[in-house]
């Protein structure tokens, strides 16, 4: 081990044990760095079945799956026992469908049905984390009516989830909401919960900045990371959304910067991949080997 090394994993060493980390089921160890290796079900294109999924992502040599809500529970931890594979986190399936921000209350009362079923999936795997879009702003919709309805209702599920001790992390989308790093502080700030954190999507960001300067203002608050690419020059010239159209580690996210950032904020958890590609095999273990790339850099 050079000097470099050991000098910046006494330092990282130090800082976990001051700001009291947790430890995480299947951690994947790297130099430097204690960060697990995840993918989200929707990046999972091989295998028909929950089994055939959770056995691809373990020949990949991902660490863990972050899967879906309202999935079959038997069939997804008989998968994670089989493979010894851990659940790290579940995104909510049905917030795009019935968004906190709806102007009828009865839709979001189907959103918070919604996303109470979110948060105990997460408790029958041993998952920390839930992944919660918390509405959009649109023409209907304005800004102010988006930030009250949806905190309006998260309150409602914070006791559900001290009980569960499940975190409800809000991503970052584009969902016209929560444009500034300061801004989406301050959104997780008012709840007064140490359940209610932040989940970090760094490809998401580019369009509006750089992710290194989110995570660095975010800080402890971000409670898992979604790895994404974005190239800015595909987005100027192909369209906003052509900018996803670039392999990880070949779009214009400043990984290293990345890393670093998570650095200094002390975040000891998972990097979960949220990125086209994984459609074969051989597309997962490239996504991996990407994503040890990342971690190493």
């Amino acid at each position: 081990m050079n000097r470099r090394t050991f000098t910046r994993t006494t330092l990282l060493g130090a800082t976990a044990i001051l700001s009291g980390f947790e430890g995480f089921s299947h951690p994947t160890l790297v130099p430097d760095r204690n960060l697990s290796r995840g993918i989200m079900w929707g990046s999972l294109g091989v295998g028909e079945t929950i089994a055939d999924k959770f056995r691809a992502a373990k020949a990949a040599g991902f660490d863990g799956v972050e899967v879906y809500s309202h999935l079959n529970r038997e069939e997804i931890l008989k998968a994670a026992k089989e493979t010894g594979l851990a659940i790290p986190s579940v995104c909510g399936s049905l917030h795009g469908k019935y968004p906190l921000s709806h102007p009828d209350p009865a839709v979001r009362a189907q959103g918070i049905d919604a996303l109470k079923t979110t948060i105990e999936d997460a408790a029958a795997y041993g998952a920390k984390t839930i992944l919660l879009v918390p509405g959009r702003v649109s023409k209907e919709v304005s800004y102010d009516d988006c930030w009250n309805r949806s905190v309006e209702e998260i309150k409602k599920v914070i006791p559900l989830a001290e009980k569960l001790k499940v975190e409800i992390a809000i991503e970052n989308v584009w969902n016209n909401f929560l444009l500034s790093p300061m801004e989406a502080a301050r959104y997780v700030d008012q709840f007064n919960s140490k359940q209610v954190k932040f989940y970090f999507d760094c490809g998401n960001i580019l369009f509006l900045g750089w992710p290194e300067q989110w995570i660095k203002i975010l800080g402890t608050r971000i409670s898992k990371v979604h790895i994404k690419e974005y190239s800015t020059k595909l987005a100027d010239t192909q369209g906003k959304r052509a900018g996803f159209n670039v392999k990880l580690t070949e779009g214009d996210v400043d990984w290293p910067a990345v890393m670093k950032a998570l650095d200094q904020i002390g975040y000891n958890g998972w990097t979960t991949i949220e990125q086209p590609g994984g459609e074969t095999p051989e597309g997962l273990k490239d996504l991996c080997l990407r994503l040890r790339k990342i971690i190493e850099s």
